[in-house]
């Protein structure tokens, strides 16, 4: 191998180009999502995903040809650019309205200089069509037990009519028609196999994360979590002189709940008393968080609220609660709570001293008959 020359098949290079193009986006793609999720943007990954993958894949498909624009060869990196399309329309499921379809495809056809071409016109309506037909493959057949052949069953008859235009506009021999549409099919093979190995991966890694952040018997977010977020807000908060209220609430006589009735009770009614309260919260403001922070305790971070902001929800949760009976058997296990809450103050120095306080309000019910709110 020299810099002008390498004695690998140009097959198996182009494998290895694709995959190289797939890798870096999605090493973008989660250095992105990590970035905004790390200065709490509200973006969604979703549409984070949709913009990255169409600005990627046609920074892609334009570089490529801007190589052999007006050439005799300007085919050569077709099989590239319908993979590039094949990945946006199928595997990152983007939806582009039709009536965008034509600004780009007109764009393109003036920068690839073929607008005079009725071949090149019967290519981009085959190339439109085959985006909309991979779109609904995606959303009807994704997690259909054929789901492999159905996709091939759409890639490879549309490989084959895109080829056929190249064939005519170029005048391509026969034996390289039929050479690109097979590496072609086996690029769609290949993309598909390397796409499920990595979505597999990421979500094997999702759960990982879900299992590390929420807890397992309510799936409420855990103390970890907890900590993460109370450490993020209570900096931003002081540094941006923003509001920030916590709520701490826990089960009254939880110990006697499992000594009567059992742990599997216990458990249910830590599970139903989530449920509960992330209804409420979901009803009023889901910036609202709910953490599971010890056996029966619960804490919920309230930015941009201060101590009276709170209060409608504070209301809500506690007359929900202290009104609820658990289902377990044929039993009815009545539950109450006792709250604190509190807001960050300028004389906090850490989130402890702001948890502290919080916590002794709590206390301060508990140790005034229970069943009741406390608030400084």
């Amino acid at each position: 191998m020299t810099w002008s020359y390498w004695r690998v098949p140009p097959f198996v290079t182009s494998i290895f180009f694709i995959l190289g193009v797939l890798t870096l986006y999605w090493v973008l793609f989660n250095w992105i999502t990590s970035w905004v999720h790390n200065r709490h943007i509200n973006i969604d990954d979703d549409v984070i995903n949709s913009w990255h993958g169409v600005l990627y894949m046609l920074v892609f498909v334009f570089s490529m040809q801007s190589m052999i624009v007006g050439q005799n060869d300007a085919w050569q990196f077709m099989n590239f650019q319908v993979i590039a399309m094949i990945f946006c329309a199928y595997f990152l499921n983007i939806h582009i309205p039709y009536y965008l379809f034509f600004p780009v495809v007109l764009v393109y056809m003036i920068f690839n200089q073929s607008i005079g071409y009725w071949q090149s016109w019967g290519h981009a309506i085959t190339l439109v069509l085959f985006f909309w037909v991979l779109n609904y493959v995606r959303i009807h057949f994704q997690n259909h037990k054929l789901a492999p052949l159905i996709y091939m069953s759409v890639g490879i008859p549309f490989a084959g009519v895109l080829w056929l235009w190249m064939k005519v506009k170029f005048n391509l021999p026969w034996d390289t028609y039929w050479q690109e549409w097979v590496y072609l099919v086996i690029f769609e093979v290949l993309l598909y196999v390397y796409v499920t190995m990595l979505t597999k991966d990421s979500e094997f890694k999702l759960r990982l994360a879900q299992f590390a952040s929420h807890d397992a018997l309510t799936q409420a977010e855990n103390f970890a979590a907890y900590t993460g977020e109370i450490k993020f807000l209570f900096e931003d908060s002081s540094r941006n002189n923003l509001k920030l209220s916590m709520m701490m609430f826990d089960i009254d006589h939880f110990k006697h709940v499992n000594d009567t009735y059992g742990h599997l009770a216990g458990d249910r009614v830590l599970q139903h008393a989530t449920d509960v309260v992330q209804t409420v919260i979901n009803a009023n403001d889901t910036k609202v968080k709910l953490y599971r922070t010890g056996g029966e305790e619960f804490n919920i971070l309230f930015p941009g609220y201060d101590v009276e902001s709170t209060q409608t929800i504070v209301r809500q949760i506690f007359i929900a609660l202290n009104h609820l009976a658990v289902n377990f058997g044929d039993q009815q296990i009545p539950i109450s709570i006792s709250v604190g809450v509190s807001a960050m103050s300028k004389d906090d120095l850490s989130p402890t001293d702001f948890y502290n306080r919080v916590d002794h309000n709590l206390y301060h019910s508990k140790r005034n008959g229970r069943m009741r709110i406390t608030v400084s």
